[in-house]
């Protein structure tokens, strides 16, 4: 039984909060850090941390600035650059750099954090994102997310919009799964992270171009193994960004999930997990100097 222990870490600023996995009966090969996508949670990597953990993985899954129980940022600051220093200063309190796994918004932290410093990781996994997302793609979710600012009034009407947004992932038999992810005020059910997230001057459409220019010289600056976990049906991650991401980083492979779309942790987290822990043996493990 891996027992799961949620800790508090220091951020930029702000307080973090985590869930933390470690191994039972074998020394640790290392800590793996789970980056969530913007409006998600650390509860998506719960199944992975533990798989982790009995591969022999101290893993921790944390909260972004301003979701789930990490703290808001006072200065209402969640550019991609904020989420990266938050990252460095986690790292900073582990024993050595940790292999980073970060989905989409949590991923484009890992990239610019790792560009900006190539000894801060030991190895990189993004998850459905790379510097050439889609705009149709980008469009969609801050669509849904801004459709929440209002809150619902039942959890079925927030799975009901779940749903809506993904409609080929599975519906859960229960929607209470979502308590996680949702706060009640008011007689209301609300997403948990902070809606200034979506006003941000640097999170803006007409910002994309800046951010796609940082993180391909992040990509370039990159020398650690590194894995992009695709899913097969993502809007946000075409056949041409891919491509492009593999010949920014030499070296870097793909894995594609099947049936997968943006949410790949959602919507096939036991594919994902299997190609995550191939890849710590085949390319993290085995080029571990002696």
């Amino acid at each position: 039984m891996i027992d799961t222990t949620t800790v508090h870490l220091p951020g930029d600023g702000v307080t973090l909060t985590a869930d933390r996995w470690d191994p039972v009966d074998t020394r640790s090969h290392g800590t793996v850090l789970l980056l969530h996508g913007g409006g998600q949670t650390r509860h998506s990597w719960q199944r992975t941390g533990a798989r982790l953990a009995e591969h022999g993985w101290s893993a921790l899954a944390v909260d972004a600035r301003g979701h789930g129980d990490s703290e808001w940022a006072s200065d209402g600051n969640y550019a991609i650059s904020a989420h990266a220093r938050d990252l460095a200063a986690v790292v900073a309190t582990l024993d050595g750099p940790p292999v980073l796994v970060g989905a989409s918004m949590g991923g484009m932290a890992s990239l610019v954090a790792l560009g900006s410093n190539p000894t801060l990781g030991r190895a990189l996994v993004l998850v459905d994102i790379t510097p050439r997302a889609e705009p149709e793609g980008l469009a969609k979710i801050s669509a849904f997310m801004r459709d929440g600012l209002a809150g619902f009034a039942t959890l079925d009407d927030a799975a009901a919009a779940v749903a809506a947004y993904n409609p080929h992932r599975r519906r859960p038999p229960r929607a209470e799964g979502l308590r996680k992810n949702l706060r009640q005020r008011d007689g209301r059910w609300y997403w948990h992270w902070d809606p200034r997230m979506l006003s941000h001057r640097e999170n803006a459409p007409e910002q994309a171009g800046v951010r796609e220019e940082q993180a391909r010289a992040a990509a370039r600056a990159i020398t650690a193994p590194t894995l992009l976990i695709r899913g097969a049906q993502s809007d946000v991650v075409s056949d041409d960004g891919a491509r492009d991401l593999l010949a920014l980083i030499p070296g870097s492979r793909q894995v594609d999930v099947g049936g997968a779309g943006h949410m790949v942790s959602g919507d096939d987290n036991d594919v994902l997990s299997e190609g995550l822990l191939e890849f710590l043996a085949d390319d993290v493990l085995a080029c571990r100097p002696t």
